[in-house]
């Protein structure tokens, strides 16, 4: 696999099961989170209702919910899951090696 476009983001230790950590690159801002069965995944790091940080919000299962209006969404597909939120989240690949989380952004 090619390491093109992959960026370091955090150590794998970092994220608590059922969490999620911000990560900010150049202009981009991700989200990254740690499923409860220990699977790393990441989403743009904005609600894409009112641009707010979705590492401010509450991890439940699969879901992220924005911590202004409440949405929700479903942070393995980026699926919106319920109003106010309409359009999805973008997702990234994401592997772990070296106990470090990478994001594939390129």
């Amino acid at each position: 696999m090619s390491n093109a476009g992959w960026i370091e983001t955090c150590r794998a230790d970092e994220i608590d099961e059922e969490d999620v950590l911000r990560f900010d690159h150049g202009s981009l801002t991700l989200a990254i989170y740690r499923s409860a069965d220990g699977k790393y995944y990441a989403t743009d790091g904005l609600c894409t209702h009112e641009q707010v940080h979705l590492a401010d919000g509450l991890v439940m299962g699969d879901i992220i919910e924005c911590p202004m209006h409440n949405g929700r969404f479903d942070y393995r597909t980026g699926e919106a899951k319920g109003a106010p939120v309409c359009v999805n989240l973008k997702t990234y690949p994401v592997k772990v090696e070296g106990g470090r989380v990478l994001v594939q952004i390129g």
